[in-house]
């Protein structure tokens, strides 16, 4: 049993199956009697003071606006290192993940604004369809084991890293309240200090970590989302150590010592603080309602339009090839799981509104849209023919093939 269990938790698909598990019981205690139980512990007050200086937030805001701090900050780490030493840094590998997820933005969007038109509230979540759970979506494919290439797998996690540095840029230029001038000095001499600690020479994440703490209360008082913050502090952690070997990877240390407490307590947790919805009084026409459908419709048919769209194109174009091992149904597939937005979609529509009366069609779309695009993602990849093998020199003319006529 508990062989398993390690087996399960160390798995790619883990972190999904726990958002799932998550968002399932926020759910199921939404619509039983404890719901206002839960509400109230959502809500309840939690206060941190240094003297003069205090917050207070109810724990929602906390987990909301705290939480997802960290995970930016993992976020951010991922992202820089990709772009130094991944995937990021070989543009012959990044231009079709990068047409995709510009693809799998514009066009999701694009269809939330046209369901919208007329509506400025509602029009402010044009960017909920836009994201992509990158756990979640990674996890069905993990479900799918080898059915699903290593390149494609690998073409699906650029992508939701693209799309997450485009929702970095969407929030701080779309999602930013009235700014506070000295708040942001102050945010600014924090940003200064550890750019200095990177001139100085500093491998230790400790020192950046501690700047990075006031640097997100300085944040959170600007005005700018306080997530922000830990983009920020990611960017400015050196990647590479010092002479020292225990300092050699801090960074990556770091990177590694984030990623469980992220997939199994910060977003689960951050699932059962938003994804909670009530089916009392639920009718077709709900589903109708122009918030609910263009979030729907943007994650299920934007995203795979947008997705497939675009990396179809610079193929037919030649101008990339298709992923090692892939083929146009698994292409297709891959681009639906892009449609499963959950958490990033959750967390954006959060900022979206702070009207009560948008969180039922914000969490019905997004849970809709969802879960269409992550079934029929599954089904498509796992009935999907696998790419014909290419014969090689001996098998080609045992079958009377000319030297080049296997290739694809």
């Amino acid at each position: 049993m508990r062989s398993a269990l390690r087996r399960l938790f160390n798995s790619d698909a883990a972190p999904g199956i726990v958002l799932i598990a998550a968002a399932a019981v926020a759910i199921v205690l939404a619509n039983t009697p404890l719901a206002p139980a839960v509400a109230g512990f959502l809500g309840t007050k939690l206060t941190l003071s240094f003297g003069e200086l205090g917050l207070s937030k109810p724990l929602v805001l906390w987990i909301n606006d705290g939480l997802m701090a960290v995970f930016f900050l993992l976020v951010g780490l991922e992202i820089k290192r990709e772009a130094l030493e991944g995937a990021l840094s070989q543009p012959s590998q990044i231009v079709m993940p990068i047409v995709a997820a510009a693809g799998g933005m514009f066009v999701p969007a694009a269809i939330y604004a046209a369901l919208n038109l007329g509506d400025a509230t509602a029009l402010r979540g044009w960017a909920i369809p836009a994201a992509t759970d990158i756990a979640f979506s990674i996890g069905v494919l993990a479900v799918l084991g080898r059915r699903v290439p290593l390149a494609l797998k690998l073409f699906l996690t650029t992508l939701a890293i693209v799309d997450d540095l485009g929702a970095i840029v969407v929030i701080a230029a779309f999602y930013t309240a009235e700014l506070s001038g000295m708040a942001l000095m102050l945010a600014a001499i924090c940003v200064a200090g550890m750019v200095a600690l990177n001139v100085l020479g500093v491998r230790s994440a400790g020192p950046y970590l501690l700047i990075g703490t006031a640097l997100w209360v300085c944040v959170l008082k600007s005005g700018v989302h306080a997530t922000l913050a830990g983009v920020v502090t990611a960017l400015c952690l050196p990647l590479r150590g010092g002479t020292e070997p225990h300092e050699e990877r801090a960074f990556i240390r770091l990177e590694h010592a984030l990623q469980p407490w992220t997939s199994f307590f910060i977003m689960p947790a951050f699932a059962f603080a938003n994804a909670g919805v009530s089916f009392a009084g639920l009718t077709l026409a709900h589903l109708a309602q122009p918030v609910t459908l263009g979030i729907a419709a943007g994650l299920f048919v934007g995203k795979q339009i947008g997705v497939f769209g675009g990396a179809a194109l610079l193929i037919l174009l030649r101008l990339a090839a298709m992923p090692a091992g892939g083929t146009w149904p698994k292409l297709y597939g891959v681009s639906l799981c892009a449609g499963i937005g959950f958490t990033m979609s959750l967390f954006i529509g959060t900022l979206a509104w702070e009207d009560p009366a948008y969180a039922a069609p914000l969490r019905i779309g997004v849970l809709t849209g969802s879960l269409l695009s992550a079934v029929l993602g599954y089904a498509v990849l796992r009935t999907a023919r696998a790419a014909p093998e290419p014969l090689d020199r001996p098998a080609r003319q045992e079958a009377g093939l000319a030297p080049d006529a296997a290739r694809p």
